[in-house]
């Protein structure tokens, strides 16, 4: 289907264009940083969770939360993440406890094994941000401004979900 039949007649063609050329990027860079972090994984010897799994554990950090809080925050949808916390308490890189408050809920933070997850992803990225600053790739400012307006396109999509349908 050509751009015109997307847009539609009389559309804004050059805004449209952009539009789907930053939507393909953001696609890419997601697939492409899960390839980064697998990599990463493989080059040291950990094979038994996938890059997922592992943005996860970094992602949960020092914090205990249930499933939902994850869900709410938007880091992840459905039973995507039911799934994996679930296979990372099997493999022991996080406890899970039931909330006494209310039974239906788990808790999960990480244990010994389930930091290292962490640290090591950490380090990966500290290395990527030192990488990207020393051939200057990005500046700083252009971090916080690129932020800025994901943070924006964000709050316009999440709009979009709650209010229109």
């Amino acid at each position: 289907m050509s751009l015109e039949m997307q847009i539609g007649p009389g559309a804004g063609r050059g805004f449209m264009s952009g539009y789907l050329d930053a939507l393909g990027m953001v696609e890419r860079l997601h697939r492409l940083l899960l390839d980064v972090v697998k990599d990463e994984f493989e080059r040291v010897g950990i094979l038994e969770i996938n890059a997922v799994q592992a943005l996860l554990l970094f992602n949960i950090g020092d914090n205990e939360v249930t499933a939902g809080e994850l869900k709410s925050r938007g880091y992840y949808q459905g039973s995507n993440v039911s799934y994996n916390l679930k296979k990372l308490v099997e493999l022991g890189y996080m406890h899970h406890q039931r909330c006494e408050i209310d039974r239906r809920s788990v808790r999960v933070r990480l244990t010994a094994r389930g930091r290292e997850i962490r640290d090591t992803v950490n380090a990966l990225f500290a290395r990527h941000a030192e990488g990207l600053e020393h051939r200057s790739v990005i500046e700083r400012d252009g971090f916080a401004d690129l932020t800025r307006t994901l943070k924006r396109v964000e709050r316009y999509w999440t709009d979009q979900i709650r209010y229109i349908y």
